[in-house]
């Protein structure tokens, strides 16, 4: 892949419920992470598996992860790949804040903002989400959001102090 056609993306991965008959947080997160290889999307990065208090509708706790990964596809053709992950891994779409088998969000690309129907970078709510910022403060400390241009450093310990 050219330089030209790089795209360097940051991708939150939550699991709270049991895939293709692998009930461990961190062996599902490290499926959906050699999916994306599969396809062609390199993982450049990936932090530990951190376990994290359920949100919203969910009851069981999730296992949460993020990586850094590089891939020729646009931001609109990659969320297209991870939904079609997400699915195979036993998501229905639709659903949102429950419990699920593999819930994978771009938070970040190296484009800056982009902004479509269905697909808004930067992530609108990983500022507010611990479980996002910690691990990918792991792996991506000085990355800034194009937003407000905090690292995301800074971002995760703001997080941590609430």
């Amino acid at each position: 892949m050219s330089d030209a056609t790089r795209h360097i993306y940051a991708i939150a991965i939550g699991t709270n419920r049991a895939a293709r008959g692998m009930r461990r947080a961190a062996e599902i997160i490290a499926a959906a992470l050699s999916d994306l290889e599969a396809r062609g999307i390199a993982v450049i990065r990936r932090s530990e598996t951190k376990t994290t208090a359920p949100v919203g509708s969910a009851r069981r706790r999730f296992g949460n992860a993020a990586a850094v990964v590089a891939t020729a596809l646009g931001p609109a053709e990659l969320l297209c790949e991870l939904k079609s992950i997400e699915r195979s891994f036993g998501r229905s779409p639709g659903r949102r804040w429950g419990d699920r088998p593999l819930d994978l969000d771009i938070i970040l690309w190296s484009g800056g903002r982009f902004r479509r129907r269905h697909l808004i970078i930067p992530h609108r709510l990983w500022q507010q989400r611990r479980f996002v910022a910690d691990p990918l403060a792991s792996i991506a400390a000085d990355w800034r959001d194009p937003v407000n241009h905090g690292s995301v450093r800074q971002i995760a310990s703001r997080l941590r102090k609430r």
